[in-house]
């Protein structure tokens, strides 16, 4: 670990350190790989920060932490006080998006060396003459002190000195001038830690609610829709709880091989192709690309209008970054070198063999003019910025370098310290986590194929409860333009529900894609893992008003969401037992709110278990009564112990408690209820 210190001169002996220090910080955590990456927090967040600390002999330690914005001059220092085993803690809370910078420096704390010491003297009984002379070496430690105190600290040192003099050995014990000896004695020995980042997201990175759709299938026909248009649906949007309104690509689309329904490989005359086939012709004639909206959309004019509507709303759009191109991009013609070139000179279109995907070309990150398409490249977040999206998914970030990604997230950052980018990675883990490390805020993950209460446990444990959750903030999708898993086609409504309440409220930061997941589609393309009459392919037609859909049921979970602060993050879940092997339980808690979600992973069939509460590691009451509320159907409870019995059915395959102490139950929960409501 690296560290400075201050030691005696040096030595002409080249063979012998330049500098030592008698303390050694021996470890600090959190630190990704040794300090290399930053950990992640969102605005409001608490950093608890461990530091390893010794020193020969016996001497006592003064252990600080020592934090500051990126942005500011000012150090906040905080002390680290003694834990066990030569470990001690502190924490900061974070309140700026941003970086920040964290440190622990440490030194001997000769005073109260002295004042152990001392007191150990009294206490043995030491002869009057021993107990002056010690006095008098205590005297000459405040006294540095008192050097470098303000005046009125000063002032209470010099009065210590004297009783010290006059013989007040009491004067010596206190805790008081145990403090303002360390807070101002010089620092002798000192060594500090290597500097560590904490890359500090807005809030709605640790939160969000993400909801997709295809903003021309926003007709009530056929018709290619507008983004003025489109924007007649975020009311609904926004009433149901949502967050983020996430538009896949809205450029204009290439006509050259242009993909037809369900990826057919031709397409007719009123196909409107892939919006990820990026590159076409605008109303006028010319081409346009990654910075210009699809005319049929309405153009940049109706994007703003879209933008200003969804944060009338308080929504915030996300748009989709997909770095590929048709053959109709403007990069084709103007920037050929950019592209990977066939020995006849063509250019190569992207194909994973023996898939084949002519509609559009990868672009050559290695090409020899690099810099200038890595400036361009992240110039289009800058040209979306300017126009109000401060959030971005990435497509397949982890097919392009991630040295790319690392320069150009931090160099956003810079000007954009809100931005949030969400990894679309769905590849080998290593590989996820490494480019949560980079820089992306949020990643997909593998939610959507842990399917079994024991895969989704494991799976959550490894998520939240080891490293990973220091960089990596997962964003559960239970469903995505591309992916309709067999859970989904198998269990039909109750499964759409069940995986619903798990990706809301396992994850703090969670995402659907909107339209067929509320309408409970269900219609695999040739038994394929995605959807038929696929909307990536061809515009869809969607009943926004049906009363039937999963809207008020995904209305009231979101609500849940903003109620409880427990479901706002995800450090505290706590897996639970039900002794039951198709259900899942587990519990989440943020100050005295107190949540335990259940959901049956059998949409077929009722499920009967025991919920195994440890009520003592909970807070709750081992042989009084609690309350539990089922905020998600409104029943009340009243529970007691350590085992409940639990009903789940296929109507109902999950329930959301809320326990709390016993007491005037309905004023309790009125109360509350007028308080969340407020």
């Amino acid at each position: 670990m690296a560290s400075s210190a201050t030691s005696p001169p040096a030595s002409p002996d080249p063979t012998m350190p330049k500098s030592w220090s008698r303390v050694v910080i021996s470890s600090v955590a959190p630190a990704i790989d040794g300090g290399q990456w930053p950990i992640k927090r969102a605005v409001g967040e608490q950093v608890e920060v461990t530091a390893g600390v010794l020193v020969d002999s016996h001497d006592a330690l003064a252990v600080e932490l020592v934090v500051r914005h990126a942005s500011e001059e000012t150090e906040h220092v905080t002390r680290m006080p003694h834990v066990e085993n030569d470990e001690y803690a502190g924490a900061f809370e974070v309140s700026a998006p941003g970086r920040y910078l964290y440190r622990v420096r440490a030194w001997i704390n000769r005073f109260a060396t002295w004042q152990d010491q001392f007191r150990r003297r009294v206490e043995g009984g030491e002869p009057p003459s021993e107990i002056e002379s010690e006095l008098t070496a205590g005297a000459s430690l405040l006294d540095e002190a008192a050097e470098h105190a303000p005046e009125d600290d000063r002032e209470m040192l010099t009065a210590h000195i004297e009783a010290f003099e006059n013989g007040n050995a009491e004067a010596a014990l206190g805790d008081e001038i145990a403090e303002l000896a360390r807070r101002h004695a010089p620092h002798h020995q000192q060594t500090s830690s290597a500097t560590y980042e904490v890359l500090v997201d807005p809030e709605r990175a640790r939160t969000g609610a993400w909801y997709e759709f295809f903003p021309r299938s926003a007709r009530d026909d056929d018709e290619h829709a507008t983004l003025d248009e489109a924007a007649e649906r975020l009311p609904r949007i926004q009433e149901m709880g949502f967050d983020i309104v996430y538009l896949p690509p809205i450029h204009p689309i290439g006509e050259t091989n242009r993909k037809g329904p369900d990826d057919a490989p031709e397409a007719g005359p009123d196909d409107p192709g892939s919006p990820w086939a990026i590159g076409g012709f605008l109303a006028d004639g010319s081409k346009g690309g990654h910075k210009s909206v699809h005319p049929k959309l309405g153009g940049i004019e109706a994007f703003d209008r879209f933008v200003e509507t969804a944060h009338d709303l308080g929504l915030e759009v996300a748009l989709d970054v997909a770095f590929q191109c048709s053959p109709d991009h403007p990069y084709v013609e103007e920037h050929p070198e950019w592209f990977y070139h066939r020995p006849d000179g063509s250019l190569r279109y992207a194909e994973n063999p023996p898939k084949k995907y002519k509609d559009v070309h990868p672009i050559n990150f290695e090409t020899e003019a690099w810099p200038a398409l890595w400036t361009e490249l992240k110039s289009v977040f800058e040209y979306w910025i300017d126009h109000g999206v401060t959030t971005f998914r990435v497509d397949n970030p982890h097919t392009k370098p991630f040295a790319f990604w690392q320069w150009c997230l931090r160099e956003l950052r810079e000007d954009t310290p809100e931005l949030v980018v969400l990894s679309e990675a769905f590849t080998r883990p290593k590989t996820m986590y490494h480019l949560a490390k980079l820089g992306f805020n949020n990643s997909y993950t593998y939610f959507t194929w842990r399917n079994t209460p024991d895969a989704l446990e494991a799976y959550g444990e490894e998520l939240f409860h080891t490293e990973a959750a220091e960089y990596f903030r997962p964003n559960f999708w239970p469903n995505t333009p591309d992916i309709l898993h067999d859970e989904l086609v198998d269990g039909g409504r109750p499964a759409h529900k069940s995986r619903f309440v798990l990706a809301a409220t396992m994850s703090s930061t969670y995402g659907v894609y909107g339209p067929p997941f509320e309408h409970v589609d269900t219609q695999q393309r040739d038994h394929k893992e995605e959807y038929a009459r696929n909307e990536k392919y061809e515009i869809r037609t969607w009943d926004w008003n049906d009363p039937t859909s999963l809207q008020p049921f995904m209305a009231r979970v979101n609500r849940l969401r903003n109620e409880n602060p427990a479901l706002q993050q995800t450090r505290s879940i706590r897996f639970l037992d039900t002794q039951h092997p198709d259900l899942i339980a587990y519990s989440k808690a943020a100050g005295d709110n107190l949540i335990v979600v259940v959901v049956s992973l059998d949409p077929h069939s009722e499920c009967e278990g025991q919920l195994v509460l440890p009520v003592h590691d909970l807070g709750l009451p081992a042989d009084g009564a609690f309350s539990a509320h089922d905020l998600l159907h409104d029943a009340h409870y009243t529970w007691q112990g350590t085992h409940h019995y639990l009903r789940l059915s296929p109507d109902r395959p999950a329930h959301i408690f809320r326990l709390e102490p016993a007491g005037t139950s309905e004023q309790t929960h009125a109360a509350y209820d007028r308080l969340v409501h407020a």
